[in-house]
C-alpha cells in the first residue's frame, strides 16, 4: 500500500499527526508512507522523522495556480490512499487530495462550513469532535481508513541531528550560558494569516514579564521566533533592556529546536512553537486567548494553560473564515486582559 500524507495547513498542524503516523508505521511497516507539504517548518521536521518514506515540498503559496496545478497531477494516481491531516477545512486542500486520485481520500466532517469547503471530496472520513485534541482526531481518521483500533496516543517527535545540536551548543557557548544557569524561553508570535495576529499577548507584556523573571530568578531569557518575527523579537529585547535577554536566530527550525531543549520552562502563545516545546517535553506554559484548549493544549508534557475562560470563548473554529470578535466592550478581551502576573505565577510553579 502507498500512503500519501497531505500536510499543508501549517508546522503545528504537521507536528500533531506524528502519533498517528508512529501508530501507522509500527502496526504496519510494510506500508509506505510518503508526505506532501508546503512550508519549509514542516519539511525540517518530517525529514527527520524515520518513518517517512518521501517528504515531497511544494510551495503551493508563491508558484502560482497553473504550475501547482501541473505539480498535483503529477502525483496522480501513485497512491492507494491519501489524507489531509486535522485540521484542513478549506476547499484547496480537498481539491488537491481529490486530483491525486487516491482511491481511498480521507478527511475530517467538520462541524461548520464542511460542505461549502467540498469535505464531500473526501471518501472516508469521521464526523469532527469538539472535545478532542488535534492529535486524537488524527488517529480516530487513521483508525477509519485503515480499519483498526489503536489503544495507544503517543507522543510528539521532533527528532534532532548531530548538525542541530552542535547549533545549539555553540550558541550557548559564543552567549556564555552554562549548564548551572536557568534558561527560559518563549515565542511572542503566531500565524498572522486570518487575522491570527489577535491571538497574541502583547510584546510589552512579554517585555514585563521577561524583566521579571531576569530580577526574581536571574533567568537567562530566550526569545524565539521565524525570520518574519524579527522586528517582533528585537523590540521585546529593547524594552527588556537586559543582558540576561537573548536572540535566538538560527537556519531553520530544527535549529532552533534544538536550543529550546535546554530551556527549563517555554512560555507561548498559540503557535506552532507551543508544539515544537511540547514535543522536546518542556514545561509548557500556553497562553491561549480565542481557541478551544482541546484541539491544541500541549501534548504529552506538563504544562499549565493560562486562560480567561470567558462566556464567549473559545471562538475560534477551523474554518477559512478570519478571526472575529463580536464583543462590545474589549476586542479580544480574551487574551488581552490576560496580565503579567497570571503568567508570572504558572513560570515559578516550573521554575523553582
Amino acid at each position: 500500500m502507498r500512503l500519501l500524507i497531505i500536510a499543508l495547513s501549517g508546522i503545528g498542524d504537521a507536528l500533531m499527526f506524528i502519533p498517528a503516523l508512529r501508530l501507522i508505521k509500527n502496526k504496519f511497516p510494510e506500508i509506505t508512507v510518503d508526505t506532501l507539504v508546503m512550508f519549509k517548518g514542516v519539511k525540517d521536521i518530517y525529514e527527520r522523522n524515520r518513518n517517512f518514506d518521501k517528504v515531497i515540498y511544494f510551495d503551493f503559496i508563491s508558484r502560482g495556480l497553473i504550475p501547482s496545478l501541473k505539480f498535483v497531477l503529477g502525483l496522480r494516481k501513485k497512491y492507494d490512499a491519501s489524507i489531509n491531516v486535522y485540521p484542513s477545512n478549506r476547499k484547496e486542500y480537498n481539491i488537491i487530495n481529490f486530483l491525486i486520485g487516491a482511491k481511498k481520500r480521507a478527511g475530517i466532517n467538520y462541524l461548520r462550513q464542511n460542505f461549502k469547503n467540498l469535505g464531500w471530496l473526501n471518501n472516508v472520513s469521521i464526523t469532527e469532535n469538539d472535545s478532542l485534541h488535534n492529535v486524537q482526531e488524527n488517529i480516530k481518521l487513521c483508525e477509519k481508513l485503515l480499519n483498526i483500533n489503536f489503544v495507544e496516543e503517543p507522543d510528539l517527535e521532533f527528532q534532532l541531528t548531530k548538525d542541530d545540536e552542535k547549533f545549539a551548543h555553540e550558541f550557548f557557548s559564543v552567549n556564555n550560558i552554562t549548564g548551572s544557569d536557568l534558561v527560559i524561553g518563549f515565542h511572542p508570535g503566531s500565524a498572522t494569516l486570518k487575522n491570527h495576529i489577535n491571538r497574541r499577548w502583547e510584546p510589552e507584556k512579554f517585555a514585563a514579564l521577561s524583566k521579571r523573571l531576569i530580577e526574581v530568578l536571574n533567568a537567562k531569557m530566550l526569545i524565539f521566533g521565524g525570520p518574519e518575527e524579527r522586528e517582533l523579537k528585537k523590540n521585546i529585547i529593547s524594552k527588556t533592556n537586559s543582558a540576561n535577554s537573548f536572540l535566538v536566530e538560527s537556519g531553520n527550525l530544527a535549529q532552533s529546536a534544538a536550543v529550546m531543549k535546554r530551556c527549563t520552562v517555554f512560555i507561548s502563545n498559540d503557535s506552532s512553537l507551543m508544539h515544537v516545546a511540547s514535543a522536546l517535553k518542556l514545561n509548557v506554559v500556553a497562553i491561549i486567548g480565542p481557541t478551544n484548549p482541546n484541539y491544541i493544549h500541549p501534548w504529552h508534557t506538563a504544562y499549565k494553560i493560562i486562560t480567561l475562560n470567558l462566556d464567549c470563548s473559545p471562538c475560534f473554529i477551523y474554518s477559512p473564515r478570519p478571526l472575529i470578535c463580536f464583543r462590545n466592550d474589549v476586542k479580544f478581551k480574551c487574551i488581552k486582559e490576560i496580565n503579567v502576573d497570571m503568567v508570572f505565577d504558572a513560570v515559578l510553579n516550573f521554575a523553582r
